[in-house]
Order: structure tokens, then sequence, then C-alpha cells
């Protein structure tokens, strides 16, 4: 088994996308919408403007494991300079290849991604399997993080 890693392209972006609704169920989302149309939208709009960056692991033309990461800008503060932030998402791995270091080295990617980009600070919401993964790499809990649904 030798795994690829390869930035996402617009060709893979529909497999992408399953793989996004497939992680999205496996954390227990309501699917009251359908998706894809606007996940489709994002992904081409942010692609195209460089703030969305993915890196997906393939095995034998098989997407395996996905990562992803969106640039954005606040004002800048103490902790974070540049005001630029990555937030990480869509990191999951097919449950068959789960254990075996392929999130570890798309985090890797990503978190390069975003450095080369000037990001001071990457965030993620992480499910309750991801977590170990992100506190192994030296993330760390803000017990302070609080959204308000609109």
């Amino acid at each position: 088994m030798e795994i690829l890693y390869q930035k996402l392209t617009e060709e893979k972006l529909d497999i992408f996308i399953e793989m996004r609704i497939s992680q999205l169920r496996e954390e227990g989302a309501k699917e009251d919408i359908d998706l894809v149309p606007f996940l489709k939208d994002y992904y081409q709009r942010h692609m195209s403007d460089n703030t969305f960056i993915s890196y997906v692991a393939v095995d034998n033309e098989k997407i395996i494991g996905t990562s992803g990461i969106s640039i954005v800008e606040k004002p800048p503060y103490f902790g974070c300079p540049s005001g630029k932030i990555g937030l990480l998402s869509s990191m999951f791995t097919d449950k068959a290849y789960r254990r075996k270091g392929i999130a570890k080295k798309l985090l890797s990617k990503i978190i390069h991604e975003a450095k080369e980009r000037g990001c001071g600070t990457v965030q993620i919401t992480a499910s309750d399997m991801g977590v170990l993964l992100y506190t192994d790499f030296g993330f760390v809990k803000n017990n302070n993080f609080m959204q308000y649904k609109l």
C-alpha cells in the first residue's frame, strides 16, 4: 500500500464532497437539506481564490483521506498579529485506513500551507474522535469557545 498525498483539484471535488458528507453523517449531523450545491459553491469559490486548500490521501486512485483549511482574516491581536487564521475542516479518513498515520500526515501538510500563507494560528472544532490527533499534534483546548446559531 503506497499512499500518495496530493493537493485537491477541481477534478476530484465531487468525491471530496461525498467524503465531507460522510464525515458529517458520521459525526451525527442532522441532514435536513441537500448540502451538495452549497459545498460545491463554497469549494469552487475558495479554491479559485486560494482561501481554501486541501490535501487528499490517495490509494490506487481512490481518495481515502481528506483535509482542508480555510484562510480567514480578522483584526490582528497579540496572539496573531497577522490576523490570518486557518480554520481546519474536512479532516476525515476512510474507516478501513484509520490508525495508520494518514490523518497526521494530512494535518502536517495543511498546517504547513497555513504557515506559508502567513496564518498566526490554526483552529478547529474537533470531533470526539479527532481530539487525540490534535492534542498529540500540539493543539490546545480553548474552553471559552462559544457559538451563536443564526
